[in-house]
């Protein structure tokens, strides 16, 4: 299985690459291949330097939807709608969403669309044949890159599909200490995406770091 990451160069994407590389097939994508590159050979020397195998490749978010069989949308909010309509061959694809629409005011806010959520906005926009399934959203950025520590965090994964489901979640398990659970139908993708900016709100108004869910 190959694993795409679509905006893989930004602190997630990035993060996730180095993590995911360990393990599995990976290919990173962005609107410029030069700053893919230049992900993948982050991840190549992180691998080395802990004297480890890693399979990593550079495109652009076109080469990653056409290359993999599940896609992670690394990305804002914002640039969702532009960077996915921009792209096509997400046919039968599985999708995993950690995209959480949300504002800094005086404190974090969720925004969802209209739909409801990021992920039933995405599943109004991707062809009826993409498995969607949400995951990953409430993991803090620079805790993705600092490779030298487990992520101990619980992740709810959210689909309608029961199979990419699964699969979304043996991913989940196989990083790190991540534990993955099933978190119900996408539809409860709302409640997944609105735990990040309380998330956000409680590390900065209690000056603690890197705040994140764990169920015990």
């Amino acid at each position: 299985m190959r694993v795409g990451i679509v905006g893989g160069t930004g602190e997630i994407g990035e993060g996730m690459a180095m993590r995911l590389s360990w393990i599995m097939d990976v290919c990173v994508g962005s609107r410029d291949p030069g700053k893919a590159q230049e992900t993948c050979d982050t991840c190549l020397i992180s691998a080395k330097e802990r004297g480890i195998d890693c399979s990593v490749r550079s495109g652009n978010n076109q080469d990653v939807v056409r290359e993999s069989d599940v896609i992670i949308l690394a990305i804002p909010f914002k640039h969702l709608k532009s960077t996915v309509e921009g792209i096509s061959g997400w046919e039968g694809k599985i999708v995993i969403s950690p995209v959480n629409p949300m504002e800094r005011r005086e404190c974090f806010v969720y925004t969802p669309p209209a739909e409801g959520s990021a992920a039933l906005f995405l599943q109004n926009i991707l062809p009826k044949t993409t498995r969607i399934c949400t995951a990953f959203n409430n993991i803090a950025g620079n805790r993705w890159r600092d490779i030298s520590s487990e992520l101990e965090y619980s992740v709810p994964v959210c689909g309608d599909d029961a199979e990419a489901k699964q699969i979304v979640m043996d991913l989940v398990n196989q990083i790190s200490s991540l534990k993955a659970y099933d978190a119900g139908p996408l539809s409860s993708s709302h409640i997944v995406e609105s735990i990040t900016p309380l998330l956000l709100n409680i590390a900065r108004f209690n000056k603690m770091k890197d705040v994140g869910i764990r169920f015990v």
